[in-house]
């Protein structure tokens, strides 16, 4: 399971009002996609913040985190910057989708993406 969290790798954007502001290429996505399953499915989910610790990139690289306006996404590498804040219900949908997205390119490459944790 740990090679396909490491070995499977893609393009990963934030994006800002449909305007990219920041792009990895290289980036662990199935890793990123089954720490944020794990995260949606703690006890304290809605109520604690996430933050990447990854095997592979650095740590902090993507980071959620809860402001008074709402959920931000952020990361070390641009440590001035934080999307505009969105409802726990829009951020666990935009969750989603990429969770989606993740298993269907997993799939397409002939792996069962069961490994990812179930949202």
């Amino acid at each position: 399971m740990e090679a396909f969290l490491l070995d499977i790798e893609a393009e990963l954007s934030i994006c800002e009002q449909a305007q990219v502001v920041w792009t990895e290429q290289g980036f662990p996505i199935v890793e990123l996609a089954y720490h944020l399953a794990l995260w949606l499915q703690r006890p304290a989910a809605g109520h604690e913040d996430f933050e990447l610790d990854s095997m592979q990139a650095e740590e902090g690289l993507i980071r959620i985190v809860h402001s008074e306006d709402g959920w931000r996404v952020g990361s070390t590498l641009t440590p001035d910057f934080w999307t505009l804040p969105v409802t726990w219900e829009d951020l666990v949908t935009a969750i989603k989708h990429f969770d989606r997205s993740v298993r269907e390119g997993v799939a397409a490459m002939g792996i069962a993406p069961t490994f990812i944790p179930e949202l």
